[in-house]
């Protein structure tokens, strides 16, 4: 192995070294895992009723989700990418708090917000007897919480790696900005937006700590796919590793999907951020 080419010279052991240690142990649970998997009755285990019931309830919810973050996402990630206005740094910055906060305090923090006595579900409670926490809309609500971040950074970025000229462009041909959103900066910034929407998805799909502190872990209800290998785990493990492996190949597909300028443009985008 020489690293870039024959000029730079062969590629240090000492970094190559660490650099396979880090490769195993990445790997090495995906291949116990699959290694462990009940292949005789998988196809059994995968169409028990409650496998069935999760894998519908994470789907649904993660969708729904998705769809609500694209939906005040998009505006976001817009406002911020173009959009000059004070506190435009601390309003990135919550974007991305999500990322780098453990699941479970998102969680408390959800149940804060929108808790039967929490700062907008306690007035909302008192004025129509409507409560979140602890249903399906609180499901899709968490999975929301996680998501936006991926969504936003990645339309944010893809905003951003857009010349501003087009803009410019349009303006002195007479379109208002409203209409240089619709038919410049969006499609211009349609990959990233894919993007987006496929590793905000794939983030809500995986979602558990949050949505079990904030939605509770109700089957047929709130029992997500997460939420139903966490308790396989305490009575029948050989679910459990039939669910984790639907959920690894889901994660592989995306990363699949994502493999060429998708995922490169978003990573790129985030880093602009």
């Amino acid at each position: 192995m020489s690293g870039r080419g024959p000029a730079l010279g062969r590629a240090p052991a000492r970094l190559l070294g660490p650099a396979a240690v880090a490769a195993v142990f990445l790997g090495l649970p995906l291949v116990a895992l699959l290694a462990r998997t009940p292949w005789t009755d998988f196809l059994s285990r995968l169409t028990d009723p409650a496998v069935l019931d999760a894998l519908r309830l994470s789907l649904v919810t993660s969708l729904a989700a998705i769809a609500l973050v694209s939906v005040v996402g998009v505006p976001l990630a817009w406002t911020l990418a173009r959009v000059d206005f004070p506190g435009r740094s601390l309003v990135r910055a919550l974007v991305i708090v999500p990322l780098v906060l453990p699941p479970v305090v998102g969680g408390v923090a959800l149940l804060s917000a929108f808790g039967r006595r929490g700062l907008v579900g306690g007035p909302l409670y008192d004025a129509t007897g409507i409560s979140i926490p602890f249903t399906t809309v609180a499901v899709v609500v968490a999975h929301a919480f996680v998501a936006l971040p991926f969504f936003v950074l990645s339309v944010e970025g893809a905003l951003r790696a857009a010349d501003r000229e087009y803009d410019v462009v349009a303006a002195t041909l007479g379109a208002s900005r409203w209409t240089t959103f619709r038919r410049v900066g969006l499609p211009l910034a349609g990959p990233g937006l894919l993007a987006g929407l496929v590793l905000g998805w794939a983030r809500a799909l995986g979602e558990f700590g949050a949505t079990i502190t904030f939605a509770g872990n109700y089957p047929g209800t709130t029992r997500t796919m997460p939420s139903a290998i966490y308790v396989a785990l305490q009575s029948d493990q050989d679910a459990a590793l039939v669910l984790s492996v639907i959920l690894m190949v889901v994660s592989v597909a995306i990363l699949a999907l994502l493999r060429e300028r998708w995922f490169d443009q978003a990573v790129q985008g985030a880093v602009r951020t």
